[in-house]
């Protein structure tokens, strides 16, 4: 892997700031959205965020899967989870759940965390 998945993260986070300069009613008005989805309720911000992994992994969104591995670990999830995570998007979507999946391995082992 060519590509390192942590400077992907960190040039998702430049330009989402970016982002939020050029466009900020929209970035206001998403945020809100977020805050109220990402709360804590029946499920935890940890289950959440796994949940948004495996969405993110299905839909092979290079910045939703950085940013989803690393906003579960800021949440609390263990590598393990995480992993588990992944091994369900395997089982529901074969080789290209493999070949996602493989980003986060590049991630969490960047981290030093593998």
């Amino acid at each position: 892997m060519g590509v390192s998945q942590l400077e992907l993260e960190k040039n998702r986070i430049k330009y989402k700031e970016k982002f939020a300069t050029v466009l900020p009613d929209l970035e206001k008005a998403f945020g809100h959205i977020r805050e109220e989805v990402y709360k804590e309720g029946a499920l935890s911000l940890k289950m959440k965020r796994l949940m948004s992994l495996s969405v993110a992994l299905r839909a092979e969104c290079q910045n939703c899967i950085t940013a989803q591995t690393s906003l579960a670990l800021e949440a609390g999830a263990t590598v393990e989870e995480i992993l588990e995570t992944c091994a369900v998007v395997v089982s529901m979507s074969g080789t290209t759940g493999i070949a996602e999946t493989l980003k986060v391995i590049q991630l969490l082992d960047e981290m030093g965390k593998l």
